[in-house]
């Protein structure tokens, strides 16, 4: 019997079970306005001169195909409008493309078309400043070699879309305080093989 004096033929587990359906669905539907309705930034993108992908970071989720042909179809948008020097915007379906060329490198970031494509291109500009005070004079054989910490410096610099630190320092703090860790990692693990 439950409080009311009546009988509950819904065991508690079932209830908790239907809670957590419930809750569930409310969440998910909250994130799923808040995906809608945000400004963020959808993906960034490291091409070189060939087309090739050299990094791919995305903030909105696709299914596996649909990434493939949109990284195709950006890269070859982006390779052609440099050739014949036109600006660094590019309008795309629904999405704004900013991009800038950097030695061979082109990065690149996928906008809502309401964001500020100002802001995108100092985020880019940021980026890069970022992993050449880390790396010293980066280049494309960095990023391909490095490619682990090129992906933990923009994890660093964007979160779920969004811009989270401005401060270069700190983030090629972090970095190195990463790299203390692994290597602090390889000496244990070096320690322990001896000791056997």
């Amino acid at each position: 019997r439950d409080f009311c004096g009546s009988s509950s033929a819904v065991s508690p587990g079932a209830k908790r079970r239907n809670e957590d359906s419930r809750l569930s669905r409310y969440f998910s539907s909250i994130f799923r306005h808040f995906l809608e309705k945000s400004k963020m930034i959808e993906l960034m993108l490291l091409v070189n001169r060939q087309g090739k992908v050299r990094l791919s970071k995305w903030y909105k989720p696709e299914k596996r195909k649909d990434k493939l042909r949109i990284v195709r179809e950006i890269g070859s948008a982006v390779i052609k409008r440099e050739k014949q020097k036109l600006c660094n915007f590019l309008e795309w379906k629904d999405k704004l493309i900013v991009f800038k060329r950097y030695a061979s490198l082109f990065f690149v970031g996928v906008i809502e078309r309401k964001d500020n494509e100002l802001l995108m291109l100092e985020i880019i500009h940021h980026y890069v400043e970022t992993l050449d005070g880390y790396f010293g004079n980066v280049c494309e054989l960095d990023i391909i070699f490095n490619f682990h910490k090129a992906y933990f410096i923009l994890d660093e610099l964007i979160i779920a879309g969004q811009l989270q630190e401005t401060s270069k320092r700190k983030i090629i703090q972090a970095c190195h305080a990463q790299d203390l860790q692994m290597e602090e990692g390889k000496d244990g693990k070096k320690d322990d093989k001896k000791a056997i």
